[in-house]
């Protein structure tokens, strides 16, 4: 549904109705055409496959990905010249660019984004990190107190006004979450019910999630914004190595491998109803995923050959 301002046509996103003196959203609008009843507006959102973006600076995977700004960020990995700290950028025109390089080359690493900060942390060169280095939305790199133990293979995501990292590896599989909030002031909240690491994580609505991981396992943990735990339905195949970003309405869990290499997106809505979206290009692990405006963005990866690939989708 279209509305002319100063002679443009304008997409209406939000209608109300009055009910007895209240106004009430309208959901989805019809209108009879020869005596049928025809949507003509609604405002649930659908998801679709967009296609791909200009690739990354070079092939990698076991890098991260967040957003701050108007800049999707992709920072760190192994490439074919070996550990990277490149940050490749993304702006919600899917514009390339490149940001500050991380403090230190790494791969294995997570990223989230509270308030105006994008932090990437963790990973490993040879020994676990526990760095994190923070981003502006302006693209000012920074760093932020450590984490409360070094790890890799972790994942991170953001409910709430708290950034959370949650599970990963050392010398041993850990269950610990590190948490940060939009000032940066660190803490270390409830730990995952299992340890676990090579798992992905995003949030939609006012969870938080973390799924997959080591062992080829389903398993999804949810988070509100007070921290409590729960358990949505499991992923549609068990897999680790995977990556998850949120775009609209829905959280997006991609790629991965288990029995098998895979190409499966399994959604989530901010209700925590699962669904599938349409399959990546092809199967890859160890891919990075983030979002950007209307965008959310797969990128890199492996199957064996390295992969600078971005595939997208979209809501509309």
């Amino acid at each position: 549904m279209f509305q002319e301002s100063k002679g443009v046509a304008r997409k209406v996103k939000k209608a109300y109705v009055g009910v007895s003196d209240k106004a009430r959203k309208v959901k989805k609008g019809y209108i009879g055409v020869a005596g049928v009843a025809r949507p003509f507006f609604s405002t649930e959102q659908k998801l679709e496959y967009y296609g791909t973006a200009t690739n990354l600076s070079e092939k990698r995977y076991r890098m991260a990905a967040t957003t701050v700004g108007d800049y999707a960020l992709f920072g760190g990995g192994g490439a074919g010249s070996g550990v990277s700290n490149v940050v490749d950028t993304y702006t919600s025109k899917l514009v390339k660019g490149t940001a500050t390089n991380l403090s230190a080359k790494r791969q294995n690493l997570a990223a989230t984004t509270v308030g105006d900060y994008a932090l990437f942390g963790g990973g490993t060169t040879g020994s676990p990190s526990v760095v994190v280095d923070t981003y502006s939305k302006d693209l000012v790199k920074g760093t932020a107190t450590n984490l409360s133990m070094a790890r890799y293979e972790l994942a991170a995501t953001t409910v709430g006004d708290y950034a959370l990292f949650g599970g990963g590896n050392a010398s041993n599989p850990t269950a610990t979450v590190d948490s940060y909030t939009s000032s940066l002031v660190h803490g270390v909240p409830n730990m995952l019910p299992q340890t676990s690491y090579r798992l992905a994580a995003t949030s939609v609505g006012d969870y938080a999630l973390f799924g997959g991981g080591y062992g080829y396992v389903d398993t999804v943990t949810s988070y509100t914004a007070s921290l409590v735990k729960g358990t949505p339905t499991a992923l549609s195949v068990a897999r680790r190595r995977l990556a998850a970003t949120t775009v609209g309405d829905y959280a997006l869990f991609g790629g991965g491998e288990g029995d098998s290499k895979y190409a499966t997106v399994d959604t989530y809505s901010k209700d925590l109803v699962k669904g599938t979206a349409a399959d990546l290009t092809g199967t890859r692990y160890y891919l990075a995923a983030t979002s950007i405006g209307d965008y959310a963005l797969f990128g890199g990866g492996t199957t064996g050959t390295m992969s600078n690939i971005v595939d997208v989708y979209q809501v509309i």
